[in-house]
């Protein structure tokens, strides 16, 4: 059985074919990796038939089969790897598109899959960035939606962003609403130096996670994405794929604030999150508004629950609401005095550690990062 594929480290390149290797060699570049390259199986020991090959950055026993956080096999030397220890992370890679045998040749040396270039191109630039970037366990993602216009979702979201960033997680606020008022304006940072989504417009192909985190305005001890007071820009679906699925590359906790219109651009969200957070007001109105809410999100979403926000009336409990929209219900968070003047005042959701939103917070990252699926019970 092959074992998990060792983290750190430099990819390997075995062929002897040169024009295979040029474009392994480019493709690397492109991803920003360091690739050894070996004509064979490096031994345990460290050593190698190189063929007297070029090997970029170090010498030919740094890297071995065993060692090497992913293997790209040339087609031309899957015999020669046959005998190699079974392990994850290598692929075959060749340029003849029309070989009936190559997938005999994937089985025969444990490829997990076979990239035919130039095809397969920016698959293998993704797989080589993942390497360089130390791709490991993805970050949380939970998103929040309102049921009816002015549940507070905005004002949840935010806060969740905020204590996770306090209790030490790597932090990624996103503002998945243009016609919002702005995330950073809720933390108070809407002249903050950093990027904005409409800088993310004409994104094309991968982003990197590291690259994106820097690059974005840090407030209270977390990053945030939102978009600018100028004209809207339309930012592609597309676009908005690659930045969220970077800004979970690097780990740790991703919260994005959701409008209740499903469109394309949404969906692409919609369809990388853990969980989805819809905020309702314990009211009949907003129930109804929420169901039409929920079955646009349901359509694309694989888990939404309910947080009935402030008192019930009409004779509703929490989990009679929950209960009407079909969803389990995450939880409930009291209206808390006082909250809108000091967020008018530069005090950022969720701040005051005794509050009722910081309680509801503290209380579900808990649930939700100490659960082995990843998403509270």
């Amino acid at each position: 059985m092959a074992g998990s594929v060792p983290g750190g480290g430099r990819p390997l390149i075995i062929t002897e074919d040169p024009l295979l290797l040029d474009d392994l060699l480019r493709l690397c570049a492109a991803a920003g990796a360091d690739p050894h390259v070996h004509h064979a199986v490096p031994e345990p020991g460290g050593t190698a038939d190189t063929g007297g090959a070029a090997e970029p950055g170090g010498d030919a026993g740094s890297t071995g089969w065993e060692s090497a956080p992913l293997v790209l096999v040339g087609d031309d030397a899957a015999r020669r790897v046959r005998g190699a220890p079974r392990r994850a992370g290598v692929l075959l890679v060749g340029r003849d598109l029309d070989d009936p045998h190559v997938w005999q040749r994937a089985v025969e040396i444990g490829a997990e899959e076979v990239l035919r270039l130039p095809d397969a191109e920016s698959r293998l630039v993704d797989r080589l960035a993942d390497v360089v970037e130390g791709a490991g366990r993805p970050a949380l993602a939970v998103g929040v939606i309102g049921g009816s216009g002015g549940a507070g979702a905005s004002t949840l979201a935010c806060a969740l962003a905020v204590r996770a960033a306090r209790a030490g997680e790597r932090t990624i606020l996103i503002d998945g609403d243009p016609l919002g008022g702005g995330m950073d304006v809720l933390l108070g940072g809407e002249s903050a130096e950093g990027l904005r989504w409409p800088d993310f417009a004409a994104s094309r192909g991968r982003v990197g996670a590291g690259a994106l985190e820097e690059s974005l305005p840090e407030l209270h001890d977390l990053r945030v994405l939102s978009w600018d007071r100028g004209d809207r820009v339309v930012v592609p679906p597309a676009a908005i794929r690659s930045v969220v699925a970077a800004a979970r590359r690097r780990g740790g906790v991703v919260v994005v604030d959701l409008p209740r219109r499903v469109d394309e651009a949404v969906a692409e969200v919609l369809a990388q999150l853990d969980l989805v957070l819809m905020v309702v007001p314990g009211e009949l109105r907003s129930v109804a508004a929420a169901g039409r809410v929920v079955a646009g999100v349901r359509m694309v979403a694989r888990d939404v629950r309910v947080v009935v926000r402030g008192r019930c009336a009409g004779g509703l409990d929490p989990e009679s609401v929950a209960g009407l929209l079909g969803a389990p219900l995450a939880g409930e968070v009291p209206v808390e005095v006082g909250l809108p003047g000091r967020v008018a005042e530069g005090e950022p959701p969720g701040t005051q550690g005794r509050g009722a939103l910081a309680r509801f917070c503290d209380g579900f990252w808990q649930r939700a990062l100490g659960s082995a699926q990843g998403v509270p019970a």
